[in-house]
């Protein structure tokens, strides 16, 4: 055989062998894709399912026919506790937390990471230590000195969990901007304190335009987080107070002896809606937001 001959096999095998990869590769990912994808088809079926034809057919079949039931009664009609309005009173609550926490712990975070990157003062360093630590305690830990806080407040409502979760997001929100506005250079401030810049109006003007990324990754972070927490909400509200993952949990399980398996899942579905509906909108901004402030911090 040629050596022309030998490098054109060579060749050959080794696409050969690129394509088998690749196609192993896809099917590994078609495989997670749809181990990932199929509890949320099965809790989405059974929310169109009439409850009479679950019981009948059990929770993993299709559906004989379609129905909006199970979310009329989810949203406005299941009961939890002794309050049989539905879940959209609770959905309230939840944005009602969930927006005013992540606007100001997100300013926050960016004015504290702002400060510690280009406005160094003594203990600067410690101070961002301390403050990153809140990270790695479990938020057990928190729970009986927050009670305390909230009694002396008589904050035990929805307005409580929004100073809960600005003063625990506040960790994150100020690693995530510290992070990231490590890449703007110092000479950049530098002239424009020379120029008679504060520092509100440097961040105004020169470190706010530049933050749009890291922006999206906190809100982004804090607004799913926030969303998705229970134990504050389970521990530190009641009744007609709770978020809408404290109230998911009393409208689950079974209610005289059976399970409205189709109002459940419309429940759930209902709960999680806006964390799914923000990472469908914005996913894309969250990766390159944290891909920016990994490279250039």
């Amino acid at each position: 055989m040629s050596d022309s001959t030998a490098a054109t096999a060579a060749v050959s095998q080794g696409t050969l062998a690129e394509v088998m990869g690749r196609l192993v590769l896809y099917a590994l990912l078609v495989l997670l894709g749809v181990y990932f994808i199929l509890p949320l088809a099965i809790v989405v079926i059974t929310s169109l399912r009439e409850q009479g034809e679950i019981l009948r057919n059990g929770v993993l079949s299709w559906p004989e026919e379609v129905s909006a039931r199970a979310w009329r009664e989810a949203m406005f009609n299941s009961c939890v506790g002794t309050d049989c309005r539905g879940m959209a009173p609770y959905f309230w609550n939840s944005v009602k937390m969930v927006v005013p926490a992540t606007v100001t712990s997100t300013i926050l975070g960016a004015i504290t990471g702002y400060a510690l990157t280009k406005f160094k003062f003594p203990g600067s360093d410690f101070f961002f230590a301390a403050t990153i630590f809140g990270i790695f305690l479990p938020a057990q830990l928190f729970l009986l000195p927050t009670a305390q806080m909230l009694g002396w407040l008589g904050a035990t409502n929805i307005w409580g969990l929004v100073i809960i979760h600005n003063l625990y997001g506040l960790a994150f929100t100020t690693l995530f901007f510290r992070n990231y506005y490590v890449q703007i250079p110092d000479e950049i401030v530098a002239a424009a304190r020379i120029d008679g810049a504060g520092f509100f109006a440097i961040f105004r003007r020169i470190v706010l335009p530049l933050s749009p990324p890291i922006i999206v990754v906190v809100v982004i972070w804090q607004f799913t987080h926030i969303w998705n927490e229970f134990l504050y909400g389970a521990t530190f509200t009641t009744g007609t107070d709770l978020p809408i993952t404290a109230a998911l949990y009393a409208v689950t399980g079974p209610k005289g002896g059976i399970r409205d398996y189709g109002v459940e899942a419309a429940a759930v579905i209902i709960a999680a809606l806006p964390t799914l509906l923000v990472y469908v909108a914005a996913g894309k901004y969250f990766v390159r937001g944290l891909t920016a402030g990994s490279l250039k911090g």
